[in-house]
């Protein structure tokens, strides 16, 4: 196919699991995916949740370690929960040891309990179904955009709002998203002055031979950055069915060039499973709605479960989930390709980067492996 891929990893815990097993996994992923061809290895940051990402710069490192080419970066650093200086320090240090390989993923997730914002006094309307008749969800190209998710129909936000106050020092406020990217600039090029007008250099850090990405999902403030900036963007569509497309209009309408880029280039994710026949995919990602369910409730991921052991959705949580389920990619590798051809045609992304969770790690390994040989990854990098 005519655009990389890559790989987006959250670490996920399987029913019966441990988060130490779910971390040798991701090594071991991350070392396959280097050869069979993946361009990028990214890892997410999720906290208080049944995922092993919680100290992704630290899994970053381990990753790194553990391979020798492939691009290994955060998607994305949640830049509320660190100061700059300590995001700078942290891949410079990694850098020392692996030059040229980081991508330094910064995202809005997390940055502000205003995000999310307070317990709703009263449960929003249900989100409407997916209905292509009426229109209430559009079709591109054979690419499914729902209407966008509302968060207000998380009702319980307890566990949301508990983990801010914990990932934080009391009475700490964090940076505008804009002013910190702008220090972990100054930080990275060595320009970096305290509001004092003293001059500090990250130790190491400062010259790190990273690169910058700010992630988003929506056509608001780090689409619009990303692009005045110049630097690469990172659209969530796995996240965000809804408004990713939208997000990458943005970003390509308020784009400047830059040192770092003449032209804008975009990433855009999905979630796949992939297996050697439609039926056996459908099977395997059978729980996925469920683990989304937990997101959505606001219990926050939960362990992933077997498709074997695991009881149906309830109509109502299946509403709940319908526009994740119906954007997730599914099938043997000719379906899933096709499906992910007319995604990277609709939004002209420069590149694909994948998420695929499965209950069994050989399946997630036989999902990343299929997907890898139908691409063509091998003979492009050889080529």
């Amino acid at each position: 196919m005519s655009v990389p891929l890559s790989i987006l990893d959250l670490a996920p815990i399987s029913a019966g699991s441990t988060a130490q097993q779910a971390i040798r996994n991701t090594i071991d992923l991350a070392q396959h995916a280097e050869d069979w061809g993946y361009h990028r290895y990214w890892l997410a940051e999720h906290h208080f949740v049944s995922v092993a990402s919680s100290s992704s710069i630290t899994l970053i490192g381990l990753v790194a370690a553990a391979t020798s080419r492939i691009r290994v970066g955060s998607g994305a650093v949640q830049v509320g929960h660190h100061t700059s200086a300590s995001i700078v320090e942290a891949f410079g240090t990694i850098d020392a040891l692996h030059p040229g390989r980081l991508d330094l993923g910064l995202g809005r997730s997390g940055h502000r309990r205003a995000q999310f914002g307070a317990q709703p006094e009263h449960p929003k309307k249900s989100h409407p179904v997916l209905d292509t008749v009426t229109g209430r969800t559009e079709i591109r190209d054979g690419v499914v955009v729902p209407p966008p998710f509302d968060p207000g129909r998380i009702a319980d936000r307890s566990k949301f709002i508990a983990s801010i106050a914990a990932l934080q020092q009391e009475g700490a406020q964090p940076l505008d998203f804009a002013d910190q990217v702008d220090e972990v600039r100054a930080l990275l090029d060595g320009t970096y002055t305290s509001a004092d007008g003293v001059a500090l250099h990250a130790v190491p850090g400062e010259g790190a031979q990273v690169q910058l990405w700010l992630f988003g999902s929506s056509a608001g403030e780090s689409a619009e950055l990303a692009g005045r900036l110049g630097v690469p963007f990172a659209a969530a569509y796995h996240v965000a069915p809804g408004t990713a497309l939208d997000a990458v209009e943005a970003y390509r309408a308020a784009f400047r060039p830059s040192a770092q880029l003449a032209e804008p280039y975009v990433v855009i994710s999905a979630d796949v499973v992939v297996a050697p026949d439609d039926a056996t995919a459908r099977r395997r990602a059978s729980t996925y709605g469920h683990w989304v369910h937990s997101i959505r409730s606001g219990a926050g991921a939960a362990d992933y479960l077997d498709p074997d052991l695991a009881t149906a959705l309830t109509p109502e949580q299946q509403r709940l989930v319908d526009d994740r389920l119906a954007t997730q990619f599914v099938g043997a590798p000719a379906t899933v390709t096709e499906r992910l051809a007319a995604l990277q045609r609709v939004t002209g992304a420069d590149e694909l980067l994948v998420t695929s969770i499965a209950h069994d790690h050989e399946d997630r390994l036989e999902s990343h492996r299929l997907l890898a040989e139908a691409w063509g990854l091998r003979a492009a990098r050889a080529a």
